[in-house]
């Protein structure tokens, strides 16, 4: 342990991280900033050849601090798993998506872990950060790293420390977003505590593994239901035919027990769609029913179809049919202004206008093309003419790319579903997940 201690103090460990995707990626790269010596691992051999010759994949990570790492020999990618058998600490930062039944999907944690157990050494630190449900590091990882022989806690260390990555946020980075850690041990906590601390700002110690995991789907979690909550009153304000986005705004001038959330065309990404239903499946093995969580999943799931049924609504009234409309879904990435298309609302407007036989034309400036089960569609360039050709337009990533004035100019029908355009006049054919107002009525003589 103080062999550890020590190494990870004076910063000649060297570190690894399993998954160099979103999280690991720019996780490594900080640790190579740190002066650590760093292998990251992948299985797709594209990316770890791509990384090594100093071309980042990841918008988040800059290039010439990816190359200076490479150039002083910080950081290297590697598909070679017996390498782990170098590293004195690893963070294992792979995906964990669900299955289509909604239960989660952890193979690729226990890919990882089987290939740190076959390496395992004395004094080694394994932390997860991968999102999971509660549980996970103590009921799946620390039998088959214990298999080997060795104790947790006095052979090896184990902890669990949730990622908390925000694709695009330049505000909040790995450095100055503290680190929540939960070792199996308290010697496993504070060998995990002084691994990141050369990284993170602050770093908050907790009780346990299972802590630290339901910490982060507690955060995810709040998301998901108070935007569930938005959604709703979304669906609502349309039926009584007021403003959703000035009872918000209104509501937030209170300051204090309010804090304003958003509607939308859906929820995407990998975290707040997905880390909620994590927590729902374990409480049912317990015999527990997730019942916030299931309504604001249903809610959150069924705003495409009403994003759908407002532009059906807004065609009908200018007496043309969805069927064979040309419609342009502006946006497709999950949130503004990343290449992130994972769980995308946009991914089901598409899907549903495509059902109703429109004609789906799409524009993003950061994803070129989208695959859609087979079927390849490719982005394109916003003009006048296209604008005015379309009898369409949805906006459903507001990126700070778009024109939005020229988008409102030009475009016969506007369906905003972010509020995008509220900084423009109003104007009839712009519904912003309600329909416009209709001018009062002049007064009876």
């Amino acid at each position: 342990m103080s062999s550890l201690m020590n190494r990870l103090e004076q910063r000649t460990a060297t570190v690894g991280v399993v998954g160099l995707g979103y999280v690991g990626l720019p996780l490594a790269t900080e640790f190579a900033r740190a002066g650590f010596r760093v292998l990251g691992f992948d299985v797709d051999q594209a990316r770890v050849e791509s990384l090594n010759q100093g071309i980042c994949h990841i918008a988040d990570v800059e290039t010439a601090l990816l190359r200076r790492s490479l150039d002083e020999g910080k950081f290297q990618a590697t598909g070679d798993f017996a390498r782990l058998a170098e590293v004195d600490a690893v963070s294992v930062c792979v995906p964990t998506p669900l299955r289509k039944t909604k239960d989660p999907d952890v193979s690729y944690i226990l890919a990882a872990a089987e290939q740190i157990a076959r390496t395992l050494h004395d004094g080694q630190l394994i932390v997860l950060e991968s999102t999971t449900y509660p549980g996970t590091t103590e009921e799946l990882l620390l039998p088959m790293f214990e298999r080997t022989g060795k104790k947790a806690g006095k052979d090896f260390h184990l902890a669990f420390s949730p990622e908390r990555i925000d694709p695009g946020n330049p505000r909040f980075t790995v450095r100055n977003t503290p680190k929540v850690i939960g070792g199996l041990t308290p010697a496993c906590t504070e060998a995990a505590c002084a691994l990141y601390r050369a990284v993170v700002e602050t770093v908050v110690p907790v009780g346990s593994p299972t802590v630290a995991e339901l910490v982060k789907l507690l955060e995810n979690t709040f998301r998901a239901v108070n935007i569930g909550m938005v959604n709703e009153l979304a669906q609502m304000a349309d039926v009584l035919g007021v403003d959703v986005w000035e009872v918000i705004d209104a509501a937030a001038t209170k300051p204090f027990g309010f804090l304003p959330f958003y509607p939308g065309p859906g929820l995407g990404g990998h975290c707040i769609p997905i880390d909620p239903h994590y927590l729902a499946w374990k409480l049912r093995t317990l015999n527990y029913r997730a019942r916030f969580i299931e309504l604001a999943g249903d809610v959150n799931a069924e705003m495409p179809r009403f994003v759908i049924s407002q532009v059906v609504d807004a065609l009908n009234e200018r007496g043309k049919c969805l069927n064979g409309a040309r419609v342009l879904v502006l946006g497709v990435a999950y949130k503004p202004d990343v290449s992130d298309v994972r769980e995308s609302p946009a991914l089901d407007i598409i899907e549903l206008l495509h059902e109703r036989h429109a004609h789906v034309l799409y524009a993003d400036p950061h994803i070129a093309q989208l695959d859609l089960g087979g079927e390849e569609l490719r982005t394109v360039e916003i003009s006048d003419v296209l604008l005015s050709s379309v009898d369409c337009a949805i906006i459903v990533t507001n990126h700070q790319a778009f024109d939005y004035e020229q988008i409102v100019r030009q475009a016969p029908l506007v369906i905003d579903t972010r509020n995008a355009t509220a900084h423009l006049p109003a104007a009839s054919h712009v519904w912003r997940l309600v329909r416009p107002a209709r001018p009062a009525r002049e007064p009876v003589a």
